[in-house]
């Protein structure tokens, strides 16, 4: 049960405090840091770890990581990873089989007990990623055992968004550039002429307990007016945007759009997009054995609706051009996700822009099919 919401300002040696606490629960921190030309995902270990004083720049097929001459520590936009990376693993074994004297088999589910994430620097999109991987994986009659026991014991520190990038459309998505729920810990940065402050507020029990072990800066409430005005005003610098139509009748009534040619001639169907997408969730199983026959695994791992092999079956590929795998993904985050799990597959973080090799952008598709059915082309459903 959440009691009432606690608040503070921290500085950066609050943070820094906020990471060695997390430790000594008993977590294991991850976080941004800059490692090998990119700010990724990795254990924290210090709160020295994380980005200070670096920045990014984004576009389509374009990613660079940049000085700041402000320090501050989480100024920059989504990374090549997201937090699935931790929740829903790449690669993951779920048993192991191994042969007796006699000849039988004896199998062994995999059930290592998850470790007790705290994840440092979510942000909103990320945060409403995560809640939409939540739908899926555990939620309904289906669930994710592993997924599940993951996610109930991960401790989520959520931080605002105050200066979007370039390929960034939250807004459009209805979910950023603020939280709004979902968080143990949410924190805003502000760095200006009064210092490099942090508003921070608990968003559950444990939150609470742990802000209140943080060293404070005095109270003041003009950082918690700041923070909100910086939020607010990153709501309206969004590098990208959806067309402001239902999309997922959008996705509908253009099934039949000349514009599927046009990506379907630029798609190389590499799987970039849905490997960095932050709600992506298909996976395959794979089975490896030894030299000698007498041990095997099976292990789940990723898998995209772009590779030719996702949807075969006897008679061949269900989706056999890239045209049908384009349009099946792009279709399904946008429109039929909805029927599904009642919300859209896209949170709006851009990665699959930046991280496409030929910059498709999935926001100038949308916009270029709303521009077709406007012209009265790319009527009608399709029906197969």
């Amino acid at each position: 049960m959440t009691g009432e919401e606690t608040t503070a300002v921290i500085g950066p040696e609050g943070l820094a405090a906020l990471v060695r606490v997390l430790v000594a629960r008993g977590r294991t921190v991850i976080g941004p840091t800059v490692r090998d030309g990119a700010i990724v995902l990795a254990e924290l270990t210090d709160g020295d770890d994380l980005p200070y004083g670096w920045g990014v720049e984004l576009e389509a097929g374009h990613y660079r990581v940049r000085p700041r001459e402000d320090g501050a520590a989480f100024a920059h936009s989504a990374g090549p990873q997201s937090w699935k990376t931790y929740l829903h693993p790449q690669r993951e074994r779920q048993w192991s089989a191994d042969r007796g004297p006699d000849g039988a088999w004896a199998v062994t589910e995999d059930d290592t007990p998850p470790p007790s994430y705290a994840f440092l620097g979510v942000r909103p999109c990320d945060l409403r990623a995560i809640a939409v991987q939540d739908r899926v994986l555990a939620g309904g009659p289906h669930s994710d055992s592993r997924y599940r026991a993951r996610r109930e014991r991960a401790f989520l520190v959520a931080v605002e968004c105050t200066e979007p990038g370039a390929t960034c459309f939250c807004t459009s998505m209805g979910t950023g550039p603020a939280v709004d729920g979902g968080y143990d810990l949410a924190l805003t940065e502000v760095v200006d002429g009064g210092g490099h402050r942090f508003w921070a507020r608990s968003g559950s029990d444990e939150g609470a307990s742990v802000l209140a072990e943080l060293p404070r800066q005095p109270d003041d409430p003009s950082v918690a007016t700041t923070a909100r005005e910086r939020v607010d005003a990153a709501a309206g610098r969004m590098g990208r945007t959806m067309p402001e139509v239902d999309l997922q009748v959008l996705m509908r009534e253009t099934l039949h759009a000349d514009r599927w040619n046009d990506v379907a001639a630029r798609c190389l169907t590499c799987g970039n997009c849905t490997m960095a997408c932050p709600t992506c969730f298909c996976t395959s199983a794979e089975d490896v054995t030894d030299l000698t026959g007498d041990h095997a695994e099976r292990w789940r791992r990723w898998e995209s609706c772009f590779d030719l092999e996702f949807t075969h079956l006897p008679g061949g590929p269900v989706r056999a051009t890239g045209h049908s795998r384009y349009r099946q993904w792009a279709t399904h985050k946008l429109g039929t996700w909805y029927d599904q799990f009642g919300s859209s597959g896209c949170v709006g973080c851009g990665r699959c822009i930046v991280w496409c090799p030929v910059g498709i952008d999935i926001t100038e598709e949308a916009h270029a099919l709303h521009a077709e059915r406007a012209a009265g082309g790319a009527q009608g459903e399709a029906t197969a």
